[in-house]
């Protein structure tokens, strides 16, 4: 019973104030469960997302129940809601009170309190009814879930011919697809199933599942119009580009600007030769890897001392290259940028990245460099007339300088360096902090670690530069020999290579290193470069007498010149395609291997086979480098095809592996080599033939091709070309 004395007026309308701010907030939890329905359920009527992958299914479904429970308790909480506002407007009716006498705010400010029940009604019966059409859509998902994951159940690896890998990725997906988070990333959770998928839909070693909805393509972005580049002479930016904080940048900059004016020089010179031809830009990512803090950039501490410094000219002069040529450059030298610019998945790296490359070439560090891959080269400093006749004039015949920074290198050297110190006076840029390193004899005069210019100086009045073997292939013997020098290295005997040495070792290649500096010993060799046996001291010491009795003028080749390297990477960039499908090979003994007709020709004196003019230009192929240039030798068993080519004045071509197929092989009876039978599979030595067994092989994998490897079993089809005097990377017709 309502008391209608003064007091109860007082005390109903103290009840009344706070009512009028709580419609406000009845009206807010409408808006809040309208909005609560967009957001947390709105999933639950989206039919792609229960349908786009079965991982999230068990998950939406199991939510989506807690929800219909959720919507259950709200229109139970508006229906009492409801209840007490009626109570409450009753309440108002009944009371002879004046409105807004004691309100804060004045009551006409508010709808009359029928009108908010007639809407809390109004939101509490789409509440029913949303709650209802939930429920039905939930009942038909959780049905749809079941059968699918009734499939994932039964999901099987398939056997289809044309994956041949399927089985196999499986099996290592089972025990190893914890050992990246990246797998999970892409929805892979231990199941059967999520394991096809991934394999199916992020790699391609198994064929997409039936009940997967392959209809959802990525859109094709239109390729973007190329832009016409010109040579740049302005240096600046490039320097910018490269950035600062490591003595190793350092180093690169003060690099390029000295020999900026030579690169200016040989740009000029390069255009012209190209007469003007429009080249298209390339986008181009550079990382540098041992500068990175995960290899350790243990190099940048000493490097303005003189300490090793190969790989810091060989970034530097591709760096000025590949700007100078007109192209967009973004360099990066940490892991975390080169991920981010790739758009890398996270995780350990195992993952194939899934969304197209801004990046036309990436450039990076590489490991053993073989004649599979591209030379890119440096550049050593070239001398006018006066420098020469200056160095040539001031050498002194008895000084040897010794090319080895580290004192490890020097370790078991004593029995011929006391020989070379009956005959020259010995001088050392071998690091130490504090004292003498025990393995440098005191007949040598050690220099430490010299800077760039004064260790040029020191080569400029020395009359040889010693090799001990290591490090491979570097640039200090080509910038000797550029400074009057003549290189003394060592001949290994048995060479060196993955199986023998630990340098080599692990790492994925079977080539053979027959001296400390192959392409010094074989396309320049003497006067300017002797290799003998350093463990046979009688012509060690022979050597020595001969090489005292020989003068010899400063002497660089092409390629290592600054046009030399512009015109090199130039043609790299203008016609080299990575990414052009390699042609499969035919099933041995096919018809197509016996009716197709070869591009190939007998040569004249029998010996090789040679691209025919007269191939039509089905069987010959766009291709760089051209394949007229293209001649197949047979190796001698036990030979690798880069010593099969070159023993006739050739070097191997790895892109024409591609190319001889099959249709070679119609030719072998010519060439006295008879195949009973014929297999493809993979091997890194194949195409190759046994002729013990009269078996012959073709390559199954085309990413194994290579010039590098042999075995004394196998006699190796080798792909040859001719290449330029002074640049060998390219064949005479390739610029």
């Amino acid at each position: 019973m309502i008391t209608v004395n003064s007091d109860g007026k007082i005390m109903v309308r103290r009840c009344l104030v706070p009512l009028r701010p709580f419609r406000i907030f009845i009206l807010g939890i409408g808006f809040f469960t309208l909005c609560f329905l967009m957001t947390s359920l709105g999933g639950q009527f989206s039919t792609k997302r229960l349908g786009d992958s079965p991982f999230t299914i068990r998950t939406e479904v199991m939510g989506a129940m807690e929800s219909r429970g959720v919507l259950r308790k709200m229109s139970d909480l508006l229906e009492v809601m409801v209840k007490r506002m009626d109570l409450l407007a009753r309440l108002e009716n009944n009371t002879d009170f004046r409105k807004g006498e004691q309100a804060p705010f004045p009551m006409d400010r508010f709808p009359p309190a029928a009108g908010l029940m007639e809407r809390i009604q109004a939101i509490a019966q789409n509440v029913s009814d949303i709650a209802v059409k939930v429920d039905q859509i939930l009942r038909h998902s959780l049905l749809n879930g079941k059968m699918t994951e009734g499939r994932q159940d039964q999901c099987e690896v398939p056997r289809d011919p044309k994956y041949p890998d399927c089985s196999g990725k499986v099996e290592w997906m089972r025990a190893r697809w914890t050992s990246d988070p990246c797998y999970a990333f892409f929805g892979v959770d231990g199941t059967e199933c999520s394991f096809l998928i991934y394999l199916s839909e992020v790699e391609w070693f198994c064929p997409p599942l039936p009940w997967r909805n392959q209809t959802a393509a990525t859109p094709s972005s239109k390729p973007q119009p190329r832009v016409q580049v010109a040579f740049r002479s302005d240096l600046a930016y490039l320097l910018e580009l490269i950035g600062s904080g490591k003595e190793s940048l350092i180093f690169m900059k003060k690099r390029i600007r000295h020999l900026a004016t030579q690169w200016l020089l040989a740009t000029h010179s390069l255009d012209q030769k190209l007469k003007s031809k429009p080249r298209d830009q390339k986008q181009i990512l550079i990382h540098i890897g041992f500068l990175t803090e995960e290899s350790g950039d243990v190099f940048s501490p000493r490097v303005l001392k003189g300490g090793p410094l190969g790989e810091m000219v060989q970034w530097a002069d591709i760096l000025a290259v590949l700007y100078i040529l007109g192209h967009s450059l973004k360099i990066t030298v940490s892991l975390k940028e080169l991920q981010s610019n790739l758009g890398v998945p996270p995780g350990r790296g195992n993952c194939p990245l899934t969304i197209p490359l801004p990046f036309d070439l990436i450039y990076t560090d590489y490991h053993a460099h073989t004649p599979d891959n591209c030379f890119m080269g440096f550049v050593s400093e070239e001398l006018n007339q006066t420098e020469k006749q200056f160095i040539k004039a001031n050498k002194a015949n008895n000084m040897a300088v010794v090319y080895g920074k580290e004192a490890s290198i020097w370790k078991g050297k004593e029995k011929f360096l006391a020989i070379l110190n009956k005959y020259m006076e010995i001088h050392g840029t071998v690091y130490y902090e504090t004292q003498r390193p025990p393995e440098v004899p005191a007949f040598v005069k050690n220099h430490g670690l010299l800077p760039q210019h004064d260790f040029q100086q020191l080569l400029r009045k020395a009359k040889v530069f010693i090799g001990f073997g290591f490090p491979y292939e570097g640039p200090a013997p080509l910038e000797a020999i550029a400074n009057g020098c003549i290189f003394l290295q060592s001949r290994f005997n048995p060479p060196h290579s993955s199986l023998n040495h630990e340098f080599f070792r692990g790492k994925p290649t079977s080539r053979e290193v027959a001296s400390q500096h192959p392409y010094a010993e074989d396309f320049i060799g003497k006067p300017h470069v002797w290799t003998v046996d350093y463990n046979n001291s009688e012509e060690f010491e022979a050597a020595i007498k001969a090489i005292m009795r020989t003068k010899v003028d400063p002497y660089l080749p092409y390629e290592y010149t600054c046009e030399g390297m512009l015109e090199r990477i130039h043609a790299y960039i203008q016609h080299q395609d990575f990414c052009a499908a390699s042609v499969p090979p035919a099933k041995p003994n096919s018809h197509a291997m016996q009716s197709s007709p070869s591009p190939f020709t007998l040569s004249p004196n029998g010996t090789h086979l040679a691209w025919s003019d007269n191939a039509s230009s089905s069987s010959s192929p766009p291709a760089w480098p051209p394949v007229n240039s293209m001649q197949v030798w047979v190796s001698e068993a036990g030979q690798a095809c880069t010593d099969a080519c070159q023993e006739h004045g050739l070097v191997c071509e790895p892109t024409f592996f591609k190319f001889q197929n099959f249709s070679v092989y119609l030719f072998l009876p010519r060439l006295n080599i008879i195949c009973d039978s014929t297999e493809s599979e993979m091997n890194h030595l194949y195409p190759a033939m046994a002729e013990n067994v009269r078996e012959c092989y073709l390559q199954k994998e085309p990413l194994l091709y290579s010039c590098a490897g042999y075995n004394t079993k196998y006699r190796r089809l080798c792909p040859c070309r001719d290449y330029r005097k002074g640049q060998v990377a390219l064949c005479r017709d390739c610029l």
